[in-house]
């Protein structure tokens, strides 16, 4: 099944969709590779990896030719995207992304596919802190799961297909509901970088020396958080706006727990916060165990 697709078209190339340029070059999934990005500067960077065949400066010429397209940008900005160049979209390609919310992104993008256009919303769960077309690197997938959430009218050979790329990548593929997608998804990813930006925030915030002293002697715990929370602002500032339901509801649980931890401090409840950190304790067995860690 190797060269399965004629020419992937990479629109964005971040972290992401550098890494998967990488693995399809490596891996001969494609006769042609472009990759096409807006700025000028950027385009320089990917000309430098020499893992594409084409960088595009032209975002309808990127996609006219292809038989799979990978949306690598911003959520914000993928419906634009779509609407610029859907007329350059030729019948019988396929569509698929890498945004970490998925019913948002199909609302806005089905109605302007042309007829006898597929789209396999996707998401890789994978990343780091760094961004942009070098920070990419081809083990970057391995041992991860990636979700696709494809509607009750995507056929299934666009599936397969989009569940071999990612599977030659290393990771192991599902299928999801797009809904229940973004409800899992905000309590186990959006919340943690939310509270990882707040407390941050916070530190931020603080008078000049004591800002010092904290940056200074920062323990694991805290230094996890700026991890967390040095993160791409532009694509997690498009994921609280567009998964903003999700996010308030899980978000409203998360308070409600905090809550009651204050009250056990408030209150010496020690036997309270010992079961609570015994059951958390748990969960990160559970992680280690579905070498997800």
């Amino acid at each position: 099944m190797e060269k399965q697709f004629k020419q992937i078209s990479f629109i964005g190339f971040g972290l992401i969709n550098s890494s998967l340029a990488r693995i399809v070059k490596n891996n001969s999934l494609a006769k042609k590779i472009i990759a096409y990005s807006r700025t000028e500067e950027t385009r320089t960077k990917i000309k430098k990896l020499n893992i594409v065949d084409e960088v595009a400066d032209d975002l309808n010429n990127a996609v006219r030719n292809a038989d799979l397209i990978v949306l690598g940008v911003p959520v914000g900005a993928m419906e634009n995207i779509i609407k610029e160049c859907s007329g350059s979209i030729k019948q019988g390609a396929i569509l698929t992304d890498v945004g970490s919310i998925k019913k948002s992104i199909i609302d806005s993008i089905i109605p302007l596919l042309p007829k006898g256009v597929e789209f396999v919303p996707g998401h890789p769960i994978a990343g780091t802190e760094k961004s942009g077309p070098e920070a990419g690197f081809e083990k970057l997938f391995k041992g991860h799961w990636c979700i696709l959430t494809p509607t009750k009218d995507t056929k299934k050979d666009s599936i397969n297909k989009v569940s071999y790329l990612w599977k030659k990548a290393g990771m192991s593929v599902t299928l999801m509901d797009a809904e229940y997608h973004d409800r899992v998804l905000a309590i186990t990813s959006h919340i943690p970088h939310l509270v990882a930006y707040s407390i941050v925030g916070t530190v931020a915030e603080l008078e000049d020396h004591l800002k010092t002293e904290v940056i200074k002697y920062s323990a694991g715990g805290f230094r996890d958080f700026t991890r967390i929370a040095a993160s791409d602002p532009i694509m997690w500032r498009d994921v609280f706006l567009n998964n903003g339901d999700a996010v308030l509801e899980m978000l409203g649980r998360f308070i409600e727990d905090l809550t009651a931890l204050q009250k056990s401090i408030r209150w010496q409840d020690g036997e309270a916060l010992e079961k609570l950190f015994t059951k958390t304790r748990t969960i990160r067995k559970g992680i280690i165990s579905a070498k997800q860690d």
